[in-house]
């Protein structure tokens, strides 16, 4: 009897040798609440802009101000500015052609909604994104944007289109 006594406590170490080198393996995985999960941030459903592409095609006079108080200032600029305008087209898949921050050539960008009812201007994706400008105001006759990302709305200043002539 004494040996099947001895049997248990020496059955028990072995398993509890097998656990501890189980879980010795696993070190650095845990399935904790501590452990941080990978989750993608949830996509924001497509909100239409209130603007119109076909709103935006056309010749416009641009300047660009730093300072809010130059905005009458640089609209009155940018209109003298229609002698040398800049074109805004009409996209092929209904968005318009225009530069990206930093692009010699221009594409066609799209006009993006978001839930929080601004528009912006720029390459597929959600709103707001790096490349986008976000649309400040615009009044048929006046657009003014200024780029999302820090460092090209630094370099680019806040813009300010007027229209040259009526609609195209």
């Amino acid at each position: 009897m004494t040996s099947s006594r001895c049997a248990r406590p020496v059955a028990n170490l072995a398993i509890a040798s097998a656990l501890t080198m189980l879980l010795g393996a696993c070190t650095g995985f845990s399935l904790s609440p501590s452990t941080p999960m990978q989750t993608e941030a949830p996509v924001e459903p497509e909100v239409p802009a209130t603007i119109r592409a076909e709103d935006l095609v056309g010749k416009w006079g641009l300047a660009a101000y730093n300072n809010p108080n130059d905005r009458v200032r640089t609209e009155k600029m940018a209109l003298a500015q229609c002698k040398q305008p800049y074109t805004i087209g009409a996209g092929t898949a209904g968005g318009v052609v225009m530069h990206l921050a930093d692009q010699a050539t221009p594409q066609e960008l799209r006009l993006k909604g978001s839930a929080g009812g601004k528009n912006y201007i720029g390459p597929a994706g959600p709103p707001g994104g790096e490349q986008d400008r976000e649309v400040v105001s615009f009044d048929g006759r006046v657009l003014i944007t200024r780029f999302v990302d820090k460092d090209a709305a630094t370099r680019y200043q806040t813009m300010v289109y007027v229209r040259c002539g009526p609609r195209a």
